[in-house]
């Protein structure tokens, strides 16, 4: 996992440098300053989510494994209402401001940078729901902690990488 890990990271590294170097170089607007706004809500749910991942794989440690799916399926809904979040922020842009990926520098930049996050993010909810589903059928227990350790550790990176996102997207360049 650390591998997969280290070479996301460097794949995020590419294209927050990309994000950087583009802005402020669209010749034809809209622009950063006139249709972002910072997701201070979704962003905390997100964060959020990696103590409840945390506290639910403490509790499958312990055998607790009501509580174990009761913190997994809060994660779970903490990661949905961000990506559900980040979809009606596209949609907003898309429709309302006219910012499309073809627009300017800054859409393809910007699509591109969030996209690939709420890529990551959809990829490890998926990956959530599924131990969710093993969990409520009674095939995940004590004996599953580690590699449930390793799911966290990628959750865990997802949220990282969020808050590099949005510093560079939000703060940044706006």
């Amino acid at each position: 996992m650390y591998g997969l890990i280290a070479a996301e990271a460097a794949i995020f590294t590419i294209f927050v440098v990309a994000y950087l170097f583009y802005v402020g170089k669209s010749l034809v607007g809209p622009l950063p300053n006139e249709v972002l706004h910072a997701p201070v809500f979704l962003t905390i749910c997100l964060l959020s989510s990696s103590l409840t991942i945390h506290r639910a794989v403490a509790a499958l440690r312990r055998a607790r494994m009501r509580t174990f799916e009761l913190w997994w399926a809060f994660t779970i809904a903490l990661g949905a209402v961000f990506l559900g979040g980040t979809a009606r922020e596209w949609h907003h842009l898309i429709y309302d401001q006219g910012l499309t990926v073809r627009t300017n520098l800054f859409g393809t930049s910007y699509y591109s940078l969030v996209g690939l996050h709420a890529f990551h993010v959809t990829v490890g909810l998926l990956g959530l729901l599924t131990v969710l589903l093993l969990g409520l059928g009674g095939r995940v227990g004590q004996e599953h902690t580690e590699r449930l350790d390793v799911l966290s550790l990628y959750w865990h990176f997802v949220d990282a990488v969020w808050i590099v996102v949005f510093t560079v997207v939000y703060v940044i360049g706006r």
